[in-house]
């Protein structure tokens, strides 16, 4: 037990934290205590004969629950006088400080925290001290201007400053009273010496009195304005009334005439010209300065330039829309096809909806330019929007007028840009939408990507329906996982893939080597190409299923030789194969190394990534140990599961293969597949699997000039796979002739160029019967056939799906 002033404090008292406040000794206060914590220190103080608790403030006030290193040590020890229960469940207490204490541990901590404590004795002030004197007259007369600047001094305020003769009271009277920071209060309430104290307070007043001369200034000047405006105005009206006896009306009058006559030409329709004309009567009333009449009339003007009617006239002649779009773009011939119905449909029934097309293919395969040629064959004006990184909702609907700076959503600025309300308007990067506090951008666009919905589509700005049913909407995107299902529910996928070698050749010939050489300053004449040597760029230089890294080497060479041409030395330069070391450097892209006879546990297998296809040699190896099976090469769960499943078929199925029972008990199994550094996933390895597998148990090499790919399951069947295409190209460049698929994948050898087909051998199989025959002819599996379990009738499998999110999917 303490004693202060003949009042005894308890050395363990109930702990009450607090925000935005320092209590002082001997200062009287208000508190609403909400915190179950602190109503429970509250209750335990209560019941104290003394009703005495320890206040202290905390240091960060965001914090709900504070913990005991988040508060202050120096505090206050109050008694509480009253308290009142509010009916929302806090309390109300007043309080009145006794004195000044530190705490020297905590007790408990819940349900409350209980500390133990100690009081800080205060030192005492010097004897006729001028320095002391100076000091408190110094505080007083600030403390004075300070309040007589917030227009809150009065003679009693300055009665009890003069008052007070004890320099500590006199520094914990001004700070408690001057709303200062806690920060700054609490630094006054650890200092024990009164002198101190008071230079502390001094300085904290000198600083407080430039802010609230800033303050006073900053009203004083809008208070100015405010009377220059109403003065303005007033002149104003006697201006215009004097303008009306004379028979010359207002700028008022001439603005508002204005606006009708934009309002009739815009040819609004019914429902938006009645909200034109309302918005247009209140701005007639307002007075020209305020704020909300720059609102009304920014809200007017978006009105009369939004294109409600304005159309441009579609060109529905389809032997044009060819020429036009064989033009722009080689093959493609499906997208092409699609466009092409689409205008002939609008050739019979004008009234039809446009329809909602996502181009979904890696990049550089032409998803934007298309857009571009689409438009042009249609004779559409032709919008672009970019979502990716678009997180805000209101990119999409626009913000509502009532925020200040706001705007209409991206679709309706492109539309008022482009001035017509029928473009092809291209939606880029749909799959790179994100999403956080400010709403789901994918959300929105269900109402602007679904033709049911989008004649009405309402916009947060304009608040007024505006019809998007004739906009031919295109969206691209390179994965199609992270579109949300209800959105990919709305648009017609139109899969693009990647080039061959052969059309990429064609493709540099006719489009982009013209354009780099008219681009670069350079003439037909004085540059040519080979075509080995642009076959020669894309193997060994590019490493893509688009076109735009062929595009930057084309560029690289042409800029070498602008420069060439440029210091004077013109002739006819010749990019042949063996000249392109010279502008290009050495090869940055090299080829898998051929496998070689003799190596048994090693099979070529076929992977999609986003760039294309490739090959990846699938590597078992066996060795003595207790049947551990380890995967390596960074393997996704779906090729793990593949490889287990490999192996629980070689285990049931052992004596097929002339192996014992037990095999796998004797041996470890390691699969590697590299390269290490590039994940993979995907099922249709399972093929490649199996028989690098029994490749590797019985020591028969599998073809060495054989690619295979296929999903395969525990009952022997090859199901069916994606990136055929992608795949089939792979093993073209690797120089393998000989792939095998699964059946089910043979409809699509359509979407594979007939070029390319009658260069590869596609042998398709139906089991692993089939499969084994193919990659072991000499061995005698076949003799002992698999059980009737590997029925060749069987049902149909769809495609396993493609996730592509991993850089190599096999």
């Amino acid at each position: 037990m303490q004693s202060r002033n003949d009042i005894e404090i308890g050395s363990e008292l109930p702990l009450l934290a607090v925000r935005d406040v320092v209590i002082f000794t001997d200062m009287i206060l208000p508190l609403f205590i909400g915190r179950e914590s602190s109503v429970a220190a509250l209750e335990a103080a209560s019941q104290l004969s003394s009703k005495q608790i320890v206040v202290v403030a905390q240091k960060d006030h965001r914090q709900d629950n504070p913990e005991p290193d988040e508060l202050y040590r120096v505090g206050t020890v109050a008694q509480i006088m009253r308290q009142l229960r509010l009916p929302d469940g806090r309390v109300k207490i007043l309080v009145q400080g006794l004195a000044k204490c530190r705490v020297t541990g905590f007790v408990s901590k819940e349900p409350y925290l209980k500390c133990s404590l100690e009081l800080l004795e205060e030192l005492p002030p010097p004897k006729d001290s001028v320095e002391l004197e100076a000091l408190m007259r110094n505080v007083r007369e600030q403390s004075q201007r300070i309040l007589s600047l917030r227009d809150v001094l009065s003679d009693e305020i300055v009665s009890l400053l003069e008052s007070i003769d004890d320099p500590g009271r006199l520094a914990d009277l001004v700070v408690s009273n001057m709303h200062v920071k806690v920060e700054d209060a609490q630094k006054v309430l650890e200092t024990s010496d009164p002198m101190e104290r008071l230079v502390l307070v001094n300085s904290i007043l000198t600083q407080e009195f430039k802010v609230s001369a800033m303050q006073a200034k900053l009203d004083s000047e809008a208070r100015e304005e405010m009377d220059r405006s109403q003065r303005e105005y007033y002149l104003r009206e006697q201006l215009r009334a004097i303008k009306r006896e004379l028979g010359d009306e207002g700028s008022r009058d001439d603005e508002a005439e204005e606006y009708r006559l934009k309002l009739r030409k815009a040819k609004l329709p019914k429902e938006v010209a009645a909200e034109a004309n309302k918005q247009l009567s209140r701005l007639e009333w307002m007075h020209p300065d305020t704020a909300e009449s720059s609102i009304v009339r920014s809200y007017l003007d978006w009105i009369v330039e939004l294109p409600w009617t304005a159309a441009t006239r579609d060109h529905l002649d389809l032997a044009e829309a060819k020429k036009i779009l064989d033009a722009d773009h080689y093959d493609l011939q499906k997208i092409k096809d699609r466009i092409l119905e689409h205008l002939a449909v609008m050739k019979l029934n004008r009234r039809q909806k446009g329809p909602i097309i996502c181009f979904l293919g890696p990049p550089g395969v032409g998803k934007t330019s298309l857009g571009q040629s689409i438009a042009k064959a249609m004779g559409r004006k032709f919008v672009r929007l970019s979502l990716g990184g678009m997180k805000d909702e209101a990119e999409i609907r626009g913000h509502r007028r009532t925020y200040i700076g706001a705007l209409p959503g991206r679709i309706i600025q492109a539309l008022k840009t482009c001035g017509s309300n029928n473009p092809v308007f291209m939606l880029d990067e749909i799959d790179k939408i994100g999403s956080d506090f400010r709403g789901d951008p994918a959300s929105a666009l269900l109402e602007v990507l679904d033709p049911e919905q989008n004649s009405n589509f309402s916009d947060h700005y304009l608040n007024l329906p505006f019809d998007l049913s004739r906009v031919m909407f295109i969206t691209t995107a390179n994965f199609l996982d992270p579109i949300p299902q209800a959105l990919e529910d709305r648009m017609e996928v139109i899969y693009l893939s990647g080039y061959t070698a052969e059309e990429k050749v064609a493709i540099a010939k006719k489009h982009l080597i013209p354009r780099l050489i008219s681009d670069h300053g350079l003439k037909l004449s004085l540059l040519t190409f080979y075509d080995s040597a642009i076959q020669k760029v894309i193997t060994s230089y590019t490493q893509e299923a688009g076109l735009r890294g062929l595009e930057r080497k084309l560029a690289a060479i042409c800029r070498k030789v602008a420069r060439k041409v440029a210091e004077g030395e013109e002739r006819l330069f010749k990019i042949t194969k063996g000249s392109l070391q010279r502008y290009l450097g050495p090869p940055e892209v090299l080829p898998e190394p051929a496998l070689t006879e003799g190596q048994p546990g090693v099979v070529t297998g076929l992977a999609w990534t986003e760039m294309g296809g490739e090959i990846m040699y699938i590597e078992v190896r066996t060795m003595p140990g207790k049947g551990n099976l380890t995967l390596t090469g960074q393997l996704g769960e779906v090729m793990k599961e593949s490889a287990q499943t490999v192996l629980a078929f070689t285990r049931a199925h052992s004596a097929r293969f002339g192996l014992d029972n037990d095999f796998y008990e004797e041996l470890d199994i390691h699969i590697h597949v590299p390269a290490g550094a590039v994940p993979k996933e995907g099922p249709s390895a399972g093929a490649s699997l199996l028989i690098a597998l029994i490749s590797a148990l019985t020591g028969v090499p599998a073809p060495r000039d054989m690619a295979m790919t296929g999903e395969i399951t525990l009952r022997g069947q090859i199901m069916a796979i994606g990136g055929l295409k992608e795949k089939a190209l792979a093993a073209l460049r690797a120089g393998i002739k000989k792939v095998v698929i699964p059946k089910q994948n043979l409809k699509d050898l359509e979407d594979i160029p007939q070029a390319l087909r009658r260069k590869i051998h596609f042998s398709p199989v139906d089991n692993i019967e089939e499969l084994l025959d193919l990659a072991f002819p000499e061995k005698s599996f076949n003799n002992r056939r698999l059980s009737s379990r590997l029925s060749r009738s069987r049902r149909s499998h769809p495609p396993a799906p493609e996730r592509r999110v991993r850089p190599a999917r096999i």
